[in-house]
Protein backbone atom coordinates (compact mmCIF):
# COMPACT_ATOMS: atom_id res chain seq x y z
CA UNK A 1 0.00 0.00 0.00
CA UNK A 2 1.44 3.42 -0.70
CA UNK A 3 0.28 7.01 1.18
CA UNK A 4 -1.75 9.26 -1.11
CA UNK A 5 -3.27 12.72 -0.62
CA UNK A 6 -6.63 13.11 -1.71
CA UNK A 7 -7.87 16.95 -2.10
CA UNK A 8 -11.74 16.91 -2.30
CA UNK A 9 -13.65 19.57 -2.96
CA UNK A 10 -18.12 19.63 -1.50
CA UNK A 11 -21.17 22.02 -2.17
CA UNK A 12 -21.42 24.67 0.46
CA UNK A 13 -25.09 22.98 1.53
CA UNK A 14 -24.14 21.21 5.05
CA UNK A 15 -26.62 18.02 4.03
CA UNK A 16 -24.78 17.55 0.65
CA UNK A 17 -21.61 17.82 2.23
CA UNK A 18 -22.04 15.44 4.75
CA UNK A 19 -23.70 13.11 2.05
CA UNK A 20 -20.89 13.54 -0.21
CA UNK A 21 -17.92 12.94 2.26
CA UNK A 22 -19.50 9.80 4.28
CA UNK A 23 -20.28 8.27 0.53
CA UNK A 24 -16.33 8.79 0.27
CA UNK A 25 -15.19 7.20 2.92
CA UNK A 26 -17.53 4.46 2.11
CA UNK A 27 -16.34 3.93 -1.00
CA UNK A 28 -12.57 4.11 0.24
CA UNK A 29 -13.26 1.30 2.66
CA UNK A 30 -14.83 -0.70 -0.13
CA UNK A 31 -11.75 -0.44 -2.10
CA UNK A 32 -9.90 -1.56 1.29
CA UNK A 33 -8.03 2.30 1.46
CA UNK A 34 -7.31 3.41 5.15
CA UNK A 35 -7.66 7.19 6.00
CA UNK A 36 -4.66 8.35 8.02
CA UNK A 37 -5.65 11.78 8.14
CA UNK A 38 -8.65 14.30 7.44
CA UNK A 39 -8.21 17.65 7.09
CA UNK A 40 -10.78 19.93 6.56
CA UNK A 41 -9.40 23.64 4.87
CA UNK A 42 -12.49 25.57 4.69
CA UNK A 43 -15.00 27.11 2.07
CA UNK A 44 -12.94 28.99 -0.57
CA UNK A 45 -14.00 30.36 -3.70
CA UNK A 46 -13.26 28.29 -7.11
CA UNK A 47 -11.43 29.38 -9.72
CA UNK A 48 -13.76 28.57 -12.24
CA UNK A 49 -17.40 27.06 -11.79
CA UNK A 50 -18.23 23.21 -10.95
CA UNK A 51 -20.94 21.81 -11.51
CA UNK A 52 -22.63 25.53 -11.22
CA UNK A 53 -21.29 26.34 -7.81
CA UNK A 54 -18.93 28.92 -7.61
CA UNK A 55 -17.59 28.12 -3.87
CA UNK A 56 -17.10 24.95 -2.44
CA UNK A 57 -15.88 23.31 0.72
CA UNK A 58 -12.28 21.89 0.67
CA UNK A 59 -11.39 18.30 2.64
CA UNK A 60 -7.92 17.01 2.50
CA UNK A 61 -7.46 13.29 3.53
CA UNK A 62 -4.24 11.37 3.64
CA UNK A 63 -4.68 7.74 2.97
CA UNK A 64 -2.98 4.22 2.13
CA UNK A 65 -4.00 2.57 -0.60
CA UNK A 66 -3.38 -0.18 -3.46
CA UNK A 67 -1.66 1.58 -6.45
CA UNK A 68 -4.06 -0.94 -8.57
CA UNK A 69 -7.22 0.43 -7.17
CA UNK A 70 -6.67 3.80 -7.76
CA UNK A 71 -8.22 3.60 -11.04
CA UNK A 72 -11.31 1.94 -10.28
CA UNK A 73 -12.29 4.67 -7.39
CA UNK A 74 -11.38 7.92 -9.80
CA UNK A 75 -14.23 5.62 -12.00
CA UNK A 76 -16.56 5.17 -8.56
CA UNK A 77 -16.29 8.66 -7.52
CA UNK A 78 -17.52 9.85 -10.45
CA UNK A 79 -21.37 8.72 -9.60
CA UNK A 80 -21.08 10.76 -5.83
CA UNK A 81 -23.26 13.50 -6.97
CA UNK A 82 -22.19 15.27 -4.03
CA UNK A 83 -18.56 15.43 -4.45
CA UNK A 84 -17.62 18.35 -7.24
CA UNK A 85 -13.72 17.61 -7.20
CA UNK A 86 -10.97 15.43 -6.57
CA UNK A 87 -7.18 15.14 -6.80
CA UNK A 88 -5.22 12.14 -6.02
CA UNK A 89 -1.50 12.87 -5.42
CA UNK A 90 1.05 10.23 -4.68
CA UNK A 91 3.34 10.93 -1.41
CA UNK A 92 6.77 10.29 -1.92
CA UNK A 93 8.34 8.73 0.96
CA UNK A 94 11.76 10.39 2.20
CA UNK A 95 14.71 8.15 2.85
CA UNK A 96 16.54 9.55 5.66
Amino acid sequence: MRKYELMTIYPLEEDKYKAGLEALKADLANFGAEIEKEEPYGDRDLTYEVKRQKRGRFVLLTIKANPAKIVEMDAQFKFNNNLLKYLFVLVEEKNA
